[in-house]
């Protein structure tokens, strides 16, 4: 069970807590092979065979393994070693990677989310703690969050404690007087109870809990965690 008093902060995830994530990348990468197909068409055609991207994908994280937790980084590379492979300009590689990475930002949120946030944020400090690369200023969703902590930016990523510690240490606060709220059980719940905080998993397709440590509590929408707590008028 929840314990309400101890919490000072919430962590927040962000990749399939707060959107959908694959629905997001499929659309970014529909962006990124338009545009390929106008200024780089033999790169679009290379990058529209699976087996060529899976490849070009694999030899860029073997040669960079330093990059693992920059996945805008490691995505440029991809870019840069497909267009030199074609034939086509390697110096596209750095305007390819923007159109993906604007469209990889036009996220559709759950309906839950916006008033989530704003209830949330009234209460607590929310700190955005992500392995992704989505920046919550260009979602339009910064104004709720007072840090936003990435495994690009910290160097290391979710399960690693650190990147917690961070989190809570950008909140001003101590780990156990963290919630840690997100979807995937392995780097969010477990890794955030094996530091400490509280945590609530965000179940929303009814996925069994497989594991012989327990969230302190399973929610399906971020609405459901916004009644846990009591209201203002309370």
């Amino acid at each position: 069970m929840l314990e309400l008093a101890p919490i000072k902060a919430i962590t927040l995830d962000l990749d399939d807590t707060l959107w959908p994530i694959w629905p997001t990348i499929e659309k970014a990468e529909q962006a990124l092979h338009d545009w390929l197909a106008r200024h780089a068409p033999q790169t679009a055609a290379l990058l529209a065979q699976p087996e060529a991207r899976h490849e070009i994908r694999e030899h860029v994280n073997a040669l960079y393994p330093e990059l693992k937790h920059n996945l805008s980084a490691l995505r440029t590379r991809s870019i840069r070693l497909a267009l030199s492979r074609s034939g086509d300009d390697p110096g596209l590689a750095e305007a390819a990677f923007e159109v993906f990475f604007a469209a990889r930002h036009q996220v559709t949120l759950f309906d839950d989310v916006a008033q989530a946030l704003q209830f949330l944020s009234r209460r607590f400090p929310l700190v955005a703690l992500s392995n992704g690369n989505a920046d919550v200023h260009r979602i339009g969703i910064g104004s709720y969050f007072t840090a936003s902590v990435s495994a690009q930016q910290f160097g290391v990523g979710k399960p690693d404690p650190r990147i917690f510690h961070a989190a809570a240490s950008a909140a001003g606060v101590q780990a156990h007087e963290v919630l840690h709220v997100g979807d995937d059980a392995a780097l969010d719940v477990l890794a955030a109870l094996d530091c400490g905080m509280q945590t609530v998993w965000v179940n929303r397709t009814d996925h069994p809990w497989t594991h012989p440590a327990t969230p302190h509590e399973t929610v399906t929408t971020l609405l459901e965690l916004c009644d846990l707590f009591p209201s203002e008028s309370n």
